[in-house]
């Protein structure tokens, strides 16, 4: 008692805003936090839509903050839209209908700006009459400042704040509010998620699993669009590059259809394997290629290097092991029109370097003359393994080496959990190669995979020493004499 009655002297002496009252009881509960450092409940759950005006206040012992749902779904693992109804009670206006614009445009920082809520409501009382919804956060203690006070009294709008019961519901609040308040308290919240097409996907961790099919109806509510929600149940197979997974809700259609830097794409997402993060990575690399240039993608996938860089005009040569990720490349290439310009092989990626690679390279290496501006270009996507399919490049070819401008160029992608990402995965590279590549490669980041983990793409043309296998030069020669 002794401190609430310090706190409403020094309310007066400090000229607190009030509407009414300088010691009006709300002001008195924010200024009493202060020196406490806790906040009672201002807002208070009463009948619906109801107005009355202050300086009535009832404290309510549950301290709820605003726009939290309603405490009592915490622990709910199945969803019941109704439960997340609550009343809160906020600040507002009360003005002659034909100078709500005015006054909005007037109080534009302190009216509430929060999505799907009405600013303005009808005065069940009085047609004639509106409610402008304030932002309690921005008035404090439901009283306003001098300023607006004033822009008020040009208006001739009475400046006493009047109390607004508002009914939340269930649509009214955001994904992450509504799991927050569903999850234990402390726990990390997952309202983030891969979007392929209409299907979300989510990598949930195990103290979310309990709420899984919760998390996964939320999601859906909450993205329209979204009718497919799916939790990856195990890491990816490095054979085939997919993962189970788990329909949490929605329709159970995994086929899906997705759109990358203006090329569509069909796919089944249960069975081939398509991050949408990687996007960026695909125009960087197919940026760099020019018409006339060769690309032999390895671990092709569904296409999103092959696909538009035959629309550059460039020669492809496509490969994936999965024969469900061949078949999608198949069906994609003829999707964007480019069949015609890709050469599609369901092969193990080392097989598709000493076969076709191989050929392609004995073929057109000897025909390059100094001015010959056609590049060649191999893509290795597959960070887990990547690096070390790099050894079946030694000694690929036979004979002298064309000239050094037209050695292939690699991109090698791969993982690393070192301090130093970039020098692991060179030092890594130059193990498998037999070979320095100081001075003559390139490292990007491509992205963070997860906490101490990057994914990367070295770049290097491929030293000739390591290409070729020249032919012995006393190879058909006598001994000499000793």
């Amino acid at each position: 008692l002794w401190r609430l009655g310090y706190c409403a002297r020094l309310l007066k002496t400090n000229h607190f805003r009030t509407a009414a009252s300088n010691t009006s009881f709300p002001a008195v509960w924010m200024l009493l936090a202060q020196h406490s450092g806790r906040i009672p409940g201002l807002f208070v759950v009463v009948k619906k839509n109801t107005v009355f005006t202050m300086p009535q206040t009832v404290e309510d012992k549950t301290n709820p903050e605003l726009y939290l749902p309603h405490p009592g779904v915490r622990g709910m693992t199945l969803l019941n839209r109704e439960a997340f109804k609550r009343t809160v009670v906020v600040p507002a206006l009360k003005v002659k209908k034909e100078i709500v614009h005015s006054v909005l445009k007037a109080l534009k920082p302190s009216v509430l700006q929060r999505p799907g809520l009405k600013r303005v409501v009808e005065d069940p009382e009085d047609e004639d009459s509106r409610f402008v919804i304030l932002d309690p956060h921005k008035v404090p203690g439901f009283s306003l400042g001098e300023s607006e006070q004033q822009v008020l009294e040009q208006l001739s709008v009475h400046p006493e704040v009047s109390q607004y019961h508002l009914e939340l519901t269930y649509e009214n609040f955001k994904a992450e509010e509504i799991l927050r308040a569903v999850l234990p308290e402390g726990q990390d919240v997952t309202s983030g998620f891969s979007r392929v097409g209409h299907i979300a996907h989510l990598n949930l961790r195990d103290h979310q699993l309990p709420y899984r099919h919760l998390i996964g109806q939320v999601i859906m509510d909450k993205n329209p669009g979204i009718t497919c929600v799916v939790n990856k149940t195990n890491i990816i197979d490095s054979t085939y590059r997919n993962f189970e997974m788990e329909v949490l809700a929605g329709e159970n259609n995994l086929v899906t259809k997705v759109k990358e830097n203006n090329i569509a794409y069909e796919l089944d997402f249960s069975k081939v394997y398509w991050n949408p993060r990687l996007g960026t990575e695909h125009g960087r690399v197919v940026g760099l290629l020019k018409a006339g240039d060769v690309l032999f993608d390895v671990f092709a996938g569904i296409g999103p290097f092959a696909i538009p860089a035959a629309k550059r005009k460039c020669r492809v040569f496509a490969n994936d092991l999965n024969p469900e990720s061949y078949a999608w490349l198949l069906h994609n290439c003829k999707l964007n029109k480019v069949d015609t310009k890709v050469k599609a092989f369901n092969m193990d990626g080392r097989d598709f370097l000493r076969g076709p690679v191989r050929e392609e390279l004995s073929k057109e290496l000897p025909l390059l003359k100094g001015e010959q501006k056609t590049a060649f270009h191999i893509v290795m996507n597959l960070p887990a393994l990547a690096v070390e399919f790099l050894d079946v490049f030694r000694h690929l070819l036979v004979g002298e080496p064309c000239s050094p401008a037209g050695l292939p160029t690699v991109h090698c992608y791969g993982f690393s959990k070192h301090s130093n990402p970039a020098r692991d995965i060179q030092e890594r590279a130059e193990a498998v190669l037999g070979t320095s590549l100081a001075g003559r490669c390139s490292t990007f980041l491509v992205r963070n995979v997860a906490p101490n983990k990057e994914m990367l793409c070295l770049s290097f043309q491929l030293p000739a020493d390591v290409l070729y296998k020249r032919p012995c030069p006393e190879e058909g020669k006598e001994p000499s004499p000793r």
